[in-house]
């Protein structure tokens, strides 16, 4: 089943894009949320003071599950085609999905930092941990995927010392790496993913394969793939092109091949 014909099964099954959120600390008083829509109906979210995880739970459990983790510069969060949508994609396809809103370091004034928003990850690794049973995910089979700025998130989630919140798994799609990153022993496998024609140029187009190969000297796991003609912040979008609308079945097949997913 191709990825955006899965993604309809899996809205008309749930009747929405968006799912139940879960907050992640009891809640702080204070301004809301912004959202604010795109010309194409897309939704960006900024001023999060209260993080949270949106619910995906498939119909038939795999037992693994994936923090998603949008991007959106540290600034804002881009929450449809980084986030609900690959959550529902996910769910579709057996494996469980919490979507994260997290706190932004780079909003104008934020008090927030970049140790925050990888501690809003972790944090939302732990609850799934904790909730393993109730939500029919196995702690050993939880990573996270981010995007972009989301993607810099799971990389350092996924090599961060603490064991007890580190991802068993790491999707980076189009990351920016981090310009300091400590590659410690236990790496968690890695699938990365970027277009050859990044707008953010040769920090991510060659910063990515950069990285596979500090992942690779570093007794990691990774896999790396480039795709030509491809620019930034793709996701899931119906106007991607047929080749880009398949890399979600290139993680899910990763995914496999690690052993998270059961071939069936």
């Amino acid at each position: 089943m191709r990825p955006l014909a899965a993604l309809a099964v899996a809205l008309l099954l749930t009747g929405s894009a968006f799912a139940e959120e879960i907050p992640l600390r009891p809640v702080v008083p204070g301004d809301a949320e912004i959202v604010r829509l795109t010309d194409q109906g897309e939704h960006i979210v900024s001023n999060v003071r209260n993080p949270s995880i949106a619910l995906y739970l498939p119909a038939q459990a795999s037992g693994a599950g994936v923090v998603v983790i949008p991007g959106g510069g540290h600034r804002e969060l881009w929450m449809d085609h980084e986030g609900y949508r690959v959550g529902a994609w996910l769910a579709a396809h057996g494996v469980a999905a919490f979507v994260l809103k997290y706190r932004l370091s780079g909003a104008p004034g934020s008090p927030y930092t970049i140790a925050d928003e990888v501690d809003d990850v972790q944090a939302a690794l732990r609850l799934v941990r904790s909730h393993a049973k109730d939500w029919n995910v196995s702690p050993e089979r939880l990573g996270v995927i981010g995007f972009s700025a989301g993607g810099e998130l799971a990389l350092l989630a996924g090599t961060a010392p603490d064991a007890s919140a580190r991802p068993a798994f790491m999707g980076l799609i189009y990351p920016a790496p981090p310009k300091t990153l400590t590659l410690g022993a236990n790496l968690p496998p890695a699938f990365l993913l970027c277009g050859a024609d990044d707008s953010d140029g040769p920090n991510i187009s060659e910063g990515v394969p950069a990285l596979y190969l500090a992942l690779k000297h570093a007794g990691g796991s990774p896999e790396m793939h480039i795709l030509s003609k491809t620019g930034h912040g793709f996701g899931m979008r119906d106007a991607n092109g047929a080749s880009i609308q398949e890399w979600p079945v290139l993680f899910l097949d990763w995914l496999q091949g690690q052993g998270f997913i059961a071939r069936g």
